[in-house]
């Protein structure tokens, strides 16, 4: 009797890349080509129909990956956040890098309650009651006009830091903001990441810090 076992072949991690590179198509659809060609990878000008560039051509792009984070809990449960992060591909979304990444803007969120992802989603209503709290504050010292306008840029910088996400200090290592921390995983994993919305919510609180980007909104509203 004949007994024969599949094995599945190991690609290298920078093989995968460089196919991606190459291709355009996400990670996880370029190392399971490179499986199935057992690590085969030929230029597109190849003949060779049974390497991995052909197989890629032969399959439709796959959409975006949202991965969503199960609730966060704080010490003794009484704060939870549910996080969309989203990627390209649900290779990069198992990775170790991008779980760690998921937890710790979740638990970054849970600790300082930021109240919008990015400056550009602050709403207008929002900005000019902040830009009049600062003008009266500025006024009052008897500054001219032009000396006051740059005190105002530089309250609303604070503001941002304050109240947006992604210009936050993180809270493991404040020498970067969130949308750094984010950056040097996109350095590392080759593919775009970004934060669409999350919610935080504390026990006993009567509301939750809702947030979503511009984009996010623009979609559910045409959908």
């Amino acid at each position: 009797m004949n007994t024969t076992m599949d094995t599945q072949v190991k690609i290298d991690a920078k093989l995968v890349k460089e196919l991606r590179e190459k291709s355009g198509a996400p990670m996880g659809d370029c190392l399971k080509a490179l499986q199935e060609a057992k690590g085969e990878m030929e230029l597109p000008s190849s003949s060779c129909a049974n390497a991995a560039w052909p197989r890629l051509q032969r399959k439709p792009p796959a959409p975006p990956t949202k991965v969503q984070s199960e609730p966060t809990s704080m010490p003794a449960g009484k704060i939870g956040v549910l996080l969309e992060l989203n990627c390209e591909s649900d290779f990069v979304a198992r990775t170790d890098d991008f779980q760690e990444l998921l937890r710790d803007i979740a638990m970054h969120i849970a600790a300082v309650d930021p109240r919008f992802v990015s400056r550009e989603d602050v709403t207008a209503a929002d900005l000019e009651r902040e830009k009049d709290v600062y003008r009266a504050q500025a006024a009052a010292t008897g500054k001219p006009a032009n000396i006051i306008e740059k005190m105002l840029e530089g309250k609303l910088a604070k503001f941002y830091e304050e109240f947006c996400l992604l210009d936050q200090p993180f809270i493991k290592e404040a020498s970067q903001t969130i949308a750094q921390l984010i950056a040097s995983k996109v350095a590392k994993l080759g593919e775009n990441i970004s934060v669409r919305r999350f919610a935080r919510f504390k026990v006993g609180a009567p509301d939750w810090t809702v947030a979503q980007t511009k984009a996010a909104g623009s979609e559910e509203a045409s959908a």
